[in-house]
């Protein structure tokens, strides 16, 4: 048998298994109803998916409970109608000229709701919940861009979630952490997040899925979100496999004590100059606001039980959900985010007079991979490198030494209204391509630049055929595209261009680089991905834990 045919026998073998004894040819009810102990429920029908929209999972976290750790959703009286998404969880919107502007139906503290689309029949199907990026201060799993319905298609029962957002989601204070058991406060959104992963466990059977085959999914701070769920132990045993689009694995501050440039998270919520009683007290779109104009940064904390540590740390000591992973990042992530470019010069002589008083003797090598014949392009690389490109490497490089799959990629097509607005593979900008999102008719973002071509509607069908196959069997694979292996095979890595290609070993000289930039920030006590702060003196394979 040809090669092809292996991998076409193989695949169609992949698919069989997902979907064996989960379709029909019995059509759904038009209104098709679920029974799971909070009560029976009734959702709508599209292509023979069932769709169930707007299901609690913990109960609403308002008045006295706007900061405490989500409970359990209360059961409800008669049948709930879910065929229409909950309400977002508050937040800022975006300026209106963002690319990542969205008009949001509804926002409300009442918001721990989440969405499902069920094959037709599915009994044992693989299940992939989704968590919505946002800077862990924006977004919504009502969002069209993220329609579950081709991962349904594929056999999955597709979940997407909200969680709290800013400070209703991550305000550590001192008021918070008197009232906790365990003396602590701070990282609500985690354990939002952790919650719904437990309603699914306890409950996505009801709707035909497999509670140990759960994958969990997410971009930029969705992403984020699950490198704090591999680091948190109560999420361990939760899910089985993990999709990270974009990840950053910043440092974040400790619950009582500065640390890497940071004031403790207790102090970051004291700044807010109000006790908690005042604070539970104020309108939440006020508080929303006030929390907005103060800066208040949206992000979790080290508690020493939900986050025991710093996500590098946690690898480092190989104490991470031992899961297979699928990670990777755009090519040009900063060009939709160009306020984190730092100051350099824009002469080349003075830009690499700048770039040697401040990276030393790695300067040398920086300037190889970030050269002054076109400061531009090396500001967007080394910014996103410093960002993203160091965390996406470091993350599958220790999933793969710990002895579990790791798969690599890097999304890079620059397709035709993207390149019109210099927005080539920008951040965000896989999404349609990983949700079928592609082609006139499918509704995005209002001034989302839109794929239309052919190639790419064959680029997305890719793509879903690999973030499918993995969450099924742990291993991408699709019938349309090259074999894709583990980064165990000479660190191999996917580039998602016009089509697909798998290269080896591309990332090496970023790594080491940024490695090094990285393990100095640490060594001097500073946040490690300030990538144009002089660095200081200090042994270069020194770390916080030598």
């Amino acid at each position: 048998m040809s090669k092809i045919a292996l991998r076409i026998a193989a695949y169609i073998g992949i698919l069989a298994a997902a979907i064996s004894g989960t379709q029909s040819s019995s059509k759904m009810p038009d209104r098709p109803e679920v029974q799971i102990p909070q009560g029976r429920l009734t959702g709508t029908i599209t292509d023979d998916i069932g769709i169930f929209k707007g299901i609690a999972y913990a109960l609403p976290p308002v008045g006295d409970r706007r900061w405490q750790p989500p409970a359990p959703p209360a059961k409800w009286q008669g049948t709930f109608d879910a065929s229409a998404f909950g309400a977002s969880c508050i937040q800022p919107p975006y300026p209106a000229s963002s690319v990542y502007f969205e008009e949001l139906a509804a926002t409300s503290e009442d918001c721990l709701t989440l969405n499902i689309w069920s094959p037709n029949n599915a009994n044992g199907a693989p299940v992939v919940v989704w968590i919505h990026g946002g800077a862990l201060q924006r977004g919504s799993s009502a969002s069209p861009m993220y329609d579950g319905s081709e991962y349904a298609k594929r056999g999955i029962v597709f979940v997407s979630i909200n969680y709290r957002l800013g400070v209703f989601g991550w305000l550590a204070h001192p008021g918070l952490s008197a009232e906790s058991p365990d003396g602590i406060s701070g990282n609500y959104g985690l354990l939002d997040q952790i919650a719904a992963l437990a309603w699914v466990k306890d409950n996505i059977g009801a709707f035909g899925g497999d509670a140990q085959n759960v994958t969990v999914m997410g971009e930029s701070a969705g992403a984020l979100s699950i490198t704090y769920l591999l680091s948190s132990p109560p999420a361990h045993g939760l899910f089985a496999k993990a999709i990270i689009q974009s990840a950053n694995i910043r440092a974040v501050p400790l619950l009582r004590e500065s640390a890497f440039g940071m004031p403790a998270a207790e102090t970051i919520g004291a700044a807010l100059g109000e006790d908690i009683g005042v604070l539970r007290a104020l309108d939440p779109d006020a508080l929303m606001v006030k929390a907005w104009q103060a800066r208040f940064p949206a992000q979790g904390t080290v508690d020493g039980k939900i986050l025991p540590a710093q996500v590098v740390e946690t690898f480092d000591r190989s104490e991470q959900a031992q899961v297979p992973i699928l990670a990777g990042l755009n090519s040009g992530e900063i060009r939709s985010q160009r306020l984190l470019i730092p100051a350099a010069p824009n002469e080349p002589d003075a830009y690499e007079i700048e770039i040697t008083k401040r990276f030393g003797n790695l300067a040398p090598a920086y300037l190889q991979l970030y050269p002054a014949s076109n400061i531009a392009e090396s500001q967007l690389d080394a910014t996103r490198d410093a960002v993203y490109g160091w965390a996406i490497e470091r993350l599958v490089r220790q999933q793969t030494a710990a002895g579990q799959p790791a798969f690599s990629f890097i999304f890079d097509h620059c397709y035709a209204a993207a390149k019109e607005r210099d927005l080539c593979s920008f951040h965000a900008g896989e999404l349609p391509f990983t949700f079928g999102r592609v082609g006139p008719d499918k509704r995005l973002p209002a001034n989302w630049p839109i794929p239309v071509d052919p190639a790419d509607d064959a680029l997305a069908t890719t793509m879903i055929d690999y973030w499918a196959s993995f969450a099924t069997t742990g291993a991408p694979s699709s019938v349309t595209g090259p074999a894709w292996p583990p980064y165990a095979n000479d660190q191999a890595r996917m580039r998602f261009a016009a089509t697909p290609v798998v290269g080896h070993g591309q990332a090496a000289a970023m790594f080491e680089l940024q490695e090094q930039i990285m393990k100095q920030r640490r060594c001097n006590g500073e946040q490690w991905f300030l990538n144009m702060i002089p660095l200081k003196a200090c042994p270069v394979d020194s770390s916080p834990n030598d």
